[in-house]
């Protein structure tokens, strides 16, 4: 199925709307995980724990959808966990320090976030900087700032209400932290199935150059992805804020090697133009039942990440296996 641009040329649009098949893999590795736990430990099958589980990936979830966008378009953001930090603090001092109403310091917070994109995004399309270069530059500027603004200290004293945001479950369900993640989620893959701009990721990583030739704008997408993937971090950042009743500015430390490795695991190529939102909700969930599981069954830490190690190994052998065929 082809889709002519104005200039004549075509976009394969059955290729782009048909990448969601990459999750298929990881959606029964998924399954046979749940099916494996479920008899490994009598603790795993039950709506509490399947919560908890929802409450433990929500700052994973959010920020796990912007890097998809960066990932699709053969980007990658290495700055994602120090921007999180940097949002926070930001958040701790204009509330906690200076007084600011949440209702200002949220939105300035976020905005601070999605500076650090733009800067990174500048740097990547005006400047040529490779993006692992340009986005290993923010991260260390913005755990700078962050250790700057209360000299490595971390703030508490946020109003009452913004911590049961993550605590109280309304209807006895969900709590807002939660909601959160899934508007995110719906939003990010309605945006990518059914948006032009979503699409225009595909072509961006399937051929830059291609999509330039197809009347993309290929520096300005560039951009605005790298600002949206900020922009998710710092609002990630207010999820875990909400979730300690803290913020510090050591927080996110490796966050970033986290949501590229959901990314990855959802079937997403690192090469671009492959992969999706629904691919990485089910990686974003694979790393969840796995810590939990494996928790669950007094698996030491350091042991975890091994295994979670071995399992981004597995993912990326498959797809590699798959281009292959």
């Amino acid at each position: 199925m082809q889709a002519t641009t104005k200039d004549g040329s075509g976009l394969d649009v059955g290729r782009i709307l048909g990448s969601m098949r990459g999750a298929t893999g990881p959606l029964i590795g998924l399954i046979l995980l749940c099916l494996f736990l479920t008899f490994a430990t009598d603790k795993f099958l039950s709506v509490r724990n399947f919560l908890n589980i929802l409450d433990q990936i929500t700052v994973l979830g959010v920020m796990s959808v912007g890097m998809t966008f960066v990932i699709l378009i053969g980007g990658i953001d290495l700055a994602v966990g120090s921007v999180m930090a940097l949002a926070m603090m930001v958040l701790g001092y204009l509330n906690v320090v200076a007084g600011v109403p949440m209702g200002i310091a949220i939105p300035l917070a976020l905005l601070v976030a999605a500076l650090n994109g733009l800067v990174a995004g500048l740097l990547i399309t005006r400047f040529n900087v490779p993006a692992f270069i340009a986005t290993l530059a923010m991260m260390s500027i913005s755990r700078g700032i962050a250790n700057m603004i209360t000299d490595g200290q971390q703030i508490i004293g946020f109003p009452a209400w913004f911590n049961t945001m993550a605590i109280v479950r309304f209807g006895g369900v969900l709590t807002l932290t939660v909601a959160v993640m899934l508007v995110v989620f719906a939003v990010g893959l309605l945006y990518q199935r059914y948006r032009h701009g979503g699409r225009v990721l595909y072509a961006i990583g399937g051929n830059a150059e291609v999509a330039r030739l197809a009347g993309i704008n290929v520096p300005r997408a560039t951009v605005l992805v790298y600002v949206v993937c900020s922009l998710l971090a710092g609002l990630s950042g207010m999820v875990l804020a909400a979730r300690l009743d803290s913020v510090q500015p050591s927080s996110g430390v490796s966050y970033e090697l986290d949501a590229i490795a959901a990314v990855v695991i959802g079937g997403t190529s690192l090469s671009g133009g492959t992969g999706g939102i629904g691919g990485t909700i089910i990686g974003v969930l694979i790393i969840g039942v796995l810590r939990n599981g494996l928790n669950l069954l007094s698996v030491s830490p350091f042991l975890q990440q091994v295994i979670i190690g071995g399992v981004i190994v597995l993912a990326v052998t498959a797809e590699t296996y798959r281009k292959r065929r």
